[in-house]
């Protein structure tokens, strides 16, 4: 394999370069404020407090946070997280409502992780994911893995692609089959699969298949739906190294995100690299994720690594 170019420089123990500036309109969304552990994030109509333990700084907008709409805390001494505030008061069928990064639209809901369906940090690599595919001679064919609600497999397929969707939670994948109707998107270019991301991409190497992209978005620890648990530390260089063998010789990109901490460039650099099909000759950029705040203000949201022919 060859790797001609990287922003991460060989080396550099530090933290990924900054991110590039693509985000929600702010009508859609906006990071009003962050500190003391916790983030105030406004989605459309509704805005909401939850934990961000990267927010280590004081708050600067307090008087903000009484805006609103519901707030999660985390679960302790042996209780489940929970939402508390009007939106979390209301019908689960009230408490629903949508955001937009055009063509995409977001359903969203108070889920009970504390998450609300979408990851804002992620729309420059939607963006990206668009630019890849769109204008290819024949339907991109990529494997999105640990797909969620979602938003890179919708930025593929309305870009063109065929992409086959991997997700070990039923309500994830049902979740976004429904974003994607709410997006017009055709369902005949998306297979929607509920299933362990490592038991899938070990069945297709059996049966095979090729793709000529995969987009990853592993979390830190995780479970599958038959009991089967996820470790990012242990179980992502063996499941990159798996990704080799179902990608093409020359791959058209792969991109891996992800909100493991203190994970240095170089270390996201070397594992994109063990899914580079020997002689293939890509570039690797690795990047910061991160939320603005009005006031030019980042809190910290994870990384990227994308990989490109």
């Amino acid at each position: 394999m060859t790797i001609r170019a990287a922003r991460a420089r060989a080396g550099d123990r530090d933290s990924p370069p900054g991110p590039e500036a693509a985000m929600f309109a702010r009508e859609q969304y906006e990071l009003i404020d962050f500190g003391d552990g916790r983030k105030l994030e406004r989605f459309g109509l509704h805005t909401i407090d939850r934990p961000a333990p990267a927010a280590r700084a004081p708050r600067a907008l307090a008087a903000r946070w009484a805006e609103a709409s519901a707030r999660f805390d985390e679960p302790r001494l042996g209780t489940s997280g929970r939402w508390s505030g009007p939106l979390a008061d209301c019908a689960a069928a009230d408490a629903r409502w949508t955001v937009a990064h055009p063509p995409m639209r977001f359903e969203l809901r108070l889920a009970s992780s504390g998450q609300v369906g979408v990851f804002p940090e992620q729309a420059a690599n939607w963006d990206w994911l668009a630019d890849r595919v769109r204008g290819a001679s024949e339907p991109i064919r990529v494997l999105n893995l640990f797909a969620y609600t979602g938003g890179s497999t919708m930025a593929c397929a309305l870009g063109g692609a065929a992409v086959t969707h991997v997700d070990a939670s039923r309500s994830a994948v049902a979740w976004a089959r429904a974003n994607a109707d709410a997006s017009d998107m055709p369902h005949d270019r998306v297979r929607w699969l509920v299933e362990d991301a490592r038991r899938f991409v070990e069945r297709e190497i059996r049966r095979r298949r090729r793709y000529d992209a995969v987009v990853l978005d592993p979390p830190t620890f995780g479970r599958g739906p038959r009991g089967e648990t996820w470790s990012f530390e242990s179980d992502m260089p063996g499941l990159l190294t798996h990704c080799r063998a179902l990608l093409v010789p020359m791959p058209r990109f792969i991109l891996l995100t992800g909100h493991t901490t203190n994970l240095p460039a170089t270390r996201i650099r070397d594992l994109l690299a063990l899914a580079l099909p020997n002689g293939a000759t890509h570039s690797i950029d690795v990047e910061r994720l991160a939320l603005q705040r009005p006031d030019g203000a980042e809190l910290w949201s994870g990384w990227s690594g994308k990989m490109k022919g």
